[in-house]
């Protein structure tokens, strides 16, 4: 079955849970397509896990772009979502339209923003022009130097009671999903209770219609950071560096290329 928007808004009044990873190439976007995942996301988390930087702040659009072109070319059945990066969507409505069209002429169904209430109107507007839009609260990377590092967002009484809100304002809006990162589990549980569309969590606890992972964390690749809420699913780092030294002292010993691996 190919995943689109109002299949996924369905998902959560069957009462089946989406599973959802992100990706950045062809290679990874055909692994995740072929093992039936329902729904991809270009993030740009990418600035952290293939670039190796800090954030995801420098993430630029002409990058995002680029990767999202790479996804949307392999994936066959799953729902591809691009991240807008920092600056794209919050200087005016009119950027965050046009970068977000750009998104969608790159190969993307729909387009995931960060934040509530400042950008509910630019959710607003893209939906108006047909363009999905996935919202996301709770710990937005984008605003990181504001929460002073990679908290969880939502314990104190008065920030669930704003994230609460912000869910219902971007519904309201048009967002067909939300993202609750970094949230206690009892809040993300009435938070989508209180809306109809999906949430996904990640770090959100299990009682969100979906999980999403960065898929270098899921599949054991990416160790210089890792959440509380991460569990490897595979150990693909070690299994790497295994077979690059046994190819090292294999090369050294002159054990390969053998007559197998030799033209004649």
């Amino acid at each position: 079955m190919v995943m689109t928007v109002p299949e996924f808004k369905h998902a959560k009044r069957a009462g089946r849970k989406i599973a959802m990873v992100t990706a950045y190439d062809a290679l990874f976007a055909r692994i995740v397509d072929q093992a039936g995942i329902e729904a991809i996301l270009v993030g740009d988390s990418l600035g952290i896990v293939v670039q190796g930087k800090d954030t995801t702040l420098s993430v630029t659009m002409e990058e995002m772009l680029y990767h999202t072109e790479m996804v949307a070319r392999t994936a066959r059945r799953a729902l591809v979502i691009s991240d807008m990066p920092f600056l794209s969507y919050q200087v005016s409505i009119e950027e965050a339209l046009r970068n977000a069209g750009r998104l969608l002429q790159a190969g993307a169904a729909a387009v995931k923003l960060e934040g509530g209430r400042p950008i509910a109107n630019r959710v607003r507007t893209l939906v108006e022009c047909g363009i999905p839009v996935m919202g996301h609260i709770g710990m937005t990377p984008q605003a990181v130097h504001q929460y002073g590092g990679y908290k969880v967002q939502g314990k104190a009484p008065m920030h669930a009671d704003n994230l609460r809100a912000d869910a219902k304002l971007l519904e309201e809006a048009g967002a067909f999903s939300l993202v609750l990162e970094a949230v206690p589990s009892d809040l993300a549980r009435d938070i989508t209770e209180s809306v109809s569309i999906p949430t996904i969590g990640i770090g959100a606890g299990p009682y969100c219609d979906g999980q999403i992972l960065v898929l270098y964390d899921l599949l054991g690749l990416f160790d210089e950071f890792v959440p509380k809420f991460v569990k490897p699913y595979a150990h693909l780092k070690a299994d790497a560096l295994q077979a690059l030294r046994r190819f090292k002292e294999e090369v050294e010993c002159v054990k390969f290329p053998t007559e197998t691996e030799s033209y004649h």
